[in-house]
Order: C-alpha cells, then sequence, then structure tokens
C-alpha cells in the first residue's frame, strides 16, 4: 500500500497506523521482528527519515523495542491500568504542571542512569544526540527523537517504573509538542533547538562519564529552562495584541 502525499508527519502517523494494524491484526506478535527499514519504505513508498521517525513514535509508546545490532521488536501490549491519561494534558497549564512532576521525576533518574547505564547504553544516548542535532541543523527537531533520549535515559536507570511513567506521557513530555519552537524560542526557533541541544548534551555528557551529580544538576537546568520558555510563551499567547 502507497500512502498518499501528505506532511512529513502525517507521512510518519501513516506508517504508526499500518504497522498499528499488523500488530492489532496478529500479523505482527509480541516478539516478532518488524521487516527492515529498507522494506518498510518500499512497501509503504516513504523515505527512510519518515520510518525512522514512525519507530521512534512506536518505541516511545512502548510498542517496540530496537535492540542495537539486531532489530526492531513487538512488544507485549501493556496492562489497561493507565494511571497518566494524556487526553488530559490540553492547557499549557497542563503542561507546565507536568514538567513540575519530570523535575521531580527525571532529575534523579538522570542521576540513577549515570551511576548504572552500561557503555551501550551511553553509546546509543551520544548516536541519538547526534541524530538530533543534525534534525536541529535542518530546521527539524522532531519531537519523537526528544521523547527517545528521555526515554532512554529512563531505561538507563535500571527501573522499569521510570519508564513506564514517561512512556504513558508520551509527547506530552516535549512542550514543542504543544507549542511550537518559534512561541519556545521567542519567534528564533533555530536559536530555541541550539539551546535545547545543548541542555541535552550536557545532560549526557554527566552520564557518560558517570557523574551522578552532574547529571542531576544537568537534567535539572534543562527542565527549568524548559519550564520557563513555556511560562514565556504562555503570557506571550494570552497578552493582547
Amino acid at each position: 500500500m502507497i500512502l498518499p502525499r501528505k506532511k512529513h508527519r502525517n507521512l510518519a502517523q501513516g506508517v504508526i497506523e499500518l504497522i498499528n494494524a499488523d500488530i492489532q491484526s496478529g500479523a505482527l506478535k509480541p516478539g516478532d521482528k518488524l521487516p527492515t527499514e529498507s522494506a518498510i519504505m518500499e512497501r509503504h513508498g516513504v523515505s527512510r527519515t519518515v520510518v525512522r521517525e514512525a519507530i521512534s513514535h512506536l518505541q516511545a509508546s512502548g510498542q517496540v523495542e530496537t535492540r542495537h545490532g539486531i532489530g526492531t521488536f513487538v512488544l507485549e501490549a501493556a496492562p489497561p491500568n493507565v494511571s497518566l491519561l494524556t487526553e488530559t494534558i490540553v492547557t499549557l497549564r497542563d503542561v507546565l504542571a507536568i514538567l513540575e512532576l519530570r523535575i521531580c521525576l527525571e532529575t534523579e533518574a538522570a542521576s540513577l542512569a549515570a551511576m548504572r547505564r552500561t557503555d551501550a547504553q551511553a553509546a546509543q544516548l551520544g548516536a541519538l544526540l547526534e541524530l538530533m542535532r543534525r534534525g536541529a541543523e535542518e530546521g527539524g527537531g522532531a519531537v519523537a527523537d526528544d521523547v527517545q533520549f528521555h526515554l532512554l535515559i529512563a531505561q538507563s536507570t535500571g527501573n522499569k517504573y521510570f519508564v513506564e511513567i514517561l512512556t504513558q506521557l508520551g509527547s506530552a513530555i516535549i512542550p514543542r509538542a504543544r507549542v511550537n519552537a518559534a512561541q519556545l524560542g521567542n519567534a528564533e526557533p533555530g536559536l530555541y533547538l541550539e539551546r535545547v541541544h545543548r541542555e541535552h548534551e550536557d545532560i549526557w555528557r554527566a552520564i557518560a562519564r558517570q557523574d551522578a551529580e552532574g547529571a542531576r544538576a544537568a537534567m535539572r537546568t534543562h527542565l527549568s529552562n524548559s519550564r520557563e520558555r513555556l511560562r514565556q510563551a504562555q503570557e506571550a499567547l494570552s497578552s493582547p495584541h
């Protein structure tokens, strides 16, 4: 089935829906390996970038996991007892409240990740950070990659509950999923994405050198800055023009 030529995000969403359909129908079962990127590209008539964005979304929602050097596999469906419902996160005030929760949660997750991460996890974080840097330079800055960065840190703690909470929240953890980068960056989206990248890089460097206190501080700085950027965007949007 060839997907219609729509906007990039719609193409990725189309691939997600088709893979989900295969999972729901049983064509792809828990433990099954997804087709290769090339096979998905050929089947659906999309680019490699679109396929990778779709896979990132599926990873962020806990439907698949990628095993380095092996492939991407379907996971068991999560139990339905979800306590954090993303459909209730509808206003900027809600996203600000989620950022407060994340400051409490993810600062400790970063610290634990620095102490417990494997070399492979540190390398995976570094590779994803480089992918995000290139995306920002090209004017992209995919929300899915940002979600995956924070999920990888949660996974590096070795504590599944950090992963479960962030997975439930999905893209709601990323402010620019609700407000565009121009609004968050005070009409300078490129500068905003550059700042976010530097903050992510500080977190990764601390985790890579196994500096627990440094990772905690870097994550707190990043999330506090995110909260302040969002607060300023909220004020700008609510002020009369």
